[in-house]
């Protein structure tokens, strides 16, 4: 077995459901950006590829997932079952994770962050 890196170790301290939904809400970011680095940022498990792409973290109620402002803007009809705002979509821990959603998400913060990289190196 693995030592357990940061991103473990603040799955591990919150009980069900909400660690289960972290680790489904983990697998489903490792998928959609393989090539992502994960660490810890701001004391939350953030994914980076050119850049940061996504941040969560678990509250009381719901699990926080920040896909920053575009990737809030690129599916506001698609989060309109949601509570939301500029940078931050909330999950209820009493509810199914949207996981195609947020690969899609994720997919497209991967594009994004990638057109930036581009951009800069012209």
């Amino acid at each position: 077995m693995r030592d357990m890196n940061e991103v473990d170790l603040y799955i591990a301290r919150f009980p069900d459901p909400a660690r289960e939904m972290l680790m489904q809400l983990r697998a489903t970011i490792q998928t959609a950006a393989p090539e992502a680095v994960e660490v810890i940022s701001y004391g939350m498990p953030a994914y980076k590829q050119n850049g940061i792409l996504v941040y969560f973290a678990a509250y009381k109620n719901h699990i926080g997932f920040y896909p920053t402002a575009s990737g809030i803007e690129a599916f506001k009809p698609e989060l309109s079952s949601f509570q939301w705002s500029k940078g931050t979509i909330q999950f209820p821990l009493d509810k199914p994770l949207p996981l195609e959603l947020i690969a899609k998400v994720v997919s497209f913060r991967v594009e994004e962050r990638l057109k930036t990289k581009i951009k800069k190196h012209r």
